[in-house]
């Protein structure tokens, strides 16, 4: 998993590598040319101005004035901003079964995809799953579903499209409860938070499954794609705004040079990142391990 999640961010280490040259090896001083070449590799990164400030500070002080190894220094600095985010989903046993997942976020950042991976990491734990058809707006996204679910062996619920899509995720929580489902995965259409009347939809969604279960949904989770860079924290942000989320996915890290994005969602918006896309394979969802990801990022070797 670590050798794939480091293929997979491959483009975003190679270029902060590239960047900092043998910066990293140093053991002397970092000086100030050296502090000003870390800066302008993190913010290339897509790190954030607010992340790359606050690991300035730490390496300007620890590595510059204290004499530490600059590596050192940054991967404590790295890890300590993605620990605070670093919370895998957890499904909790007894009542309130089905645990359900709302799955929300525009058009093109794969939640379907994400959906199907999800339920195959759930599904490999033991848990029985139900998906949901929820985005009735486009025949495709059903049919996707439907397919990822015959290949998992996932029950599908879904209507005709234009189907209300709160009757379908209705029909959804009452079967996946009358088989006896441990988590149902609910798919919805792709929205800004700018659209009134699919917020408002998702509003319905949201009332409807509360009248089957007051706790429902337990998890509304936004699907980010990484290749947007600083564009997914502010669509984070406002999306928050508009339909409060519990945990982010950020997909599509190997598909762009700036990965360092996840830094910045992490500390703009201080939600669970349940899983990060390193790409098209059923293994390449991973659960994110802050640890792992920093590791993979700097080329290092993870500790045993």
């Amino acid at each position: 998993m670590f050798k794939r999640l480091r293929e997979g961010i491959a483009r975003t280490r190679d270029g902060l590598l590239n960047k900092l040259g043998r910066l990293l090896g140093r053991r002397e001083p970092i000086d100030a040319s050296s502090l000003e070449a870390l800066e302008s590799a993190l913010l290339m990164a897509d790190t954030g101005v607010a992340v790359t400030a606050r690991i300035m500070t730490a390496v300007e002080k620890r590595a510059g004035k204290e004499g530490l190894p600059l590596i050192e220094v940054l991967r404590e600095e790295m890890v300590r901003t993605l620990k605070a985010v670093e919370a895998p989903l957890e499904i909790p046993t007894g009542a309130g079964k089905p645990f359900v997942i709302l799955v929300v976020g525009v058009n093109g950042v794969g939640k379907t995809t994400t959906i199907a991976k999800i339920g195959r990491h759930l599904q490999a734990a033991g848990h029985k799953v139900m998906f949901a058809a929820g985005d009735t707006f486009r025949a495709a996204a059903v049919d996707q579903l439907k397919t990822w679910g015959e290949r998992l062996g996932i029950p599908v619920v879904s209507q005709g499209t234009g189907a209300d899509p709160a009757s379908v995720i209705f029909d959804a929580y009452s079967a996946a409860a009358a088989r006896g489902c441990d988590v149902l995965i609910a798919d919805t259409a792709g929205r800004l938070h700018t659209q009134g009347a699919l917020m408002g939809e998702l509003s319905k969604i949201r009332r409807v499954l509360t009248k089957q279960n007051p706790e429902a949904p337990q998890e509304t989770l936004l699907v980010l794609d990484a290749t947007m860079g600083q564009n997914a924290v502010q669509q984070a942000r406002l999306f928050h705004e508009a339909a409060p989320l519990t945990s982010l996915v950020l997909t599509k890290l190997d598909g762009t040079a700036k990965g360092g994005v996840v830094f910045a969602v992490a500390d703009a918006m201080n939600l669970p990142l349940r899983y990060i896309g390193v790409g098209e394979q059923q293994d390449d969802l991973q659960v994110f391990d802050a640890g792992s990801f920093v590791d993979a990022l700097l080329g290092e070797t993870p500790a045993a």
